[in-house]
This record gives C-alpha cells, sequence and structure tokens, in this order.
C-alpha cells in the first residue's frame, strides 16, 4: 500500500469533510451547517496530517500544540476501508516525529485501539509511545 502522511493542506477539506460526514451523527457536531465553517477553521489552525493515497485522503489527524510541553491529538480517523492498516499508528508516529521535544496525548472514546497500539492511560487520555 502506498500511502503518504503528509502535512493537511487548504485543497483538503473538501475529502477531509467527506470523510467526517461518512461517520454519521457521532460526528455532527463538525459536519453540520452551523458547524463545519468552524471545524474547517480548526483544521486550518491545529497540526493536521492527512493520509494521502494517490489522492485519496483516507484518514487524518488533528492535533493543538499547548506551546510548553505537549501535543493534544483530538481527532484521528481513518475511512472504514482502509482501517486496520497501521494508518493511525502512522499517523501517531509521523507527530511524535515532527514534534520530539515534546510529549504526545491523545482524548480517546476508542480506548480499545490506543490500548491495542501500547498508549498508557494517564487520567482520561493516553500517552502516546512510538515503537
Amino acid at each position: 500500500m502506498n500511502i503518504e502522511i503528509r502535512k493537511y493542506r487548504r485543497e483538503d477539506v473538501g475529502n477531509v469533510m467527506k470523510i467526517i460526514e461518512l461517520e454519521g451523527e457521532e460526528w455532527a457536531d463538525y459536519w453540520k451547517p452551523n458547524k463545519a465553517d468552524m471545524y474547517r477553521n480548526a483544521l486550518e489552525n491545529s497540526i493536521t496530517y492527512v493520509a494521502d493515497k494517490n489522492g485519496e485522503i483516507c484518514g487524518y489527524s488533528r492535533s493543538i500544540d499547548d506551546y510548553a510541553c505537549e501535543i493534544i491529538v483530538v481527532d484521528l480517523l481513518v475511512t472504514p476501508k482502509h482501517r486496520g492498516k497501521g494508518l493511525g499508528s502512522k499517523l501517531m508516529e509521523v507527530l511524535c516525529k515532527e514534534y520530539p521535544e515534546k510529549q504526545v496525548y491523545v482524548m480517546s472514546d476508542v480506548d480499545v485501539f490506543y490500548k491495542k497500539q501500547g498508549y498508557e492511560k494517564v487520567g482520561s487520555v493516553f500517552q502516546v509511545k512510538v515503537k
């Protein structure tokens, strides 16, 4: 599988929003008309990476920087047909490599995935540990 993990670009917005809409009501706060513009702005003003397979965006991560010692991953999503192929892990690896001086944490509502990655639960977040 030839998938590139790269920084988000403004022209990716339509494809990222389609991925979010596919998740249905659970992600509605991001795609509903009264919220979508705010989320588009958040994508652009966060640390956002996409998984790009020949122009098809098949996953993304969005994180925020506390400008001190931590990065917090607030969104990590991979399209259903690309799940189980290690893309979520690759997105986390790139983030950790880009910010080696920072501790990376992820807010989760899918604890099973992060436990499977070997991340340690610290309070209500998981501490990302790159293998």
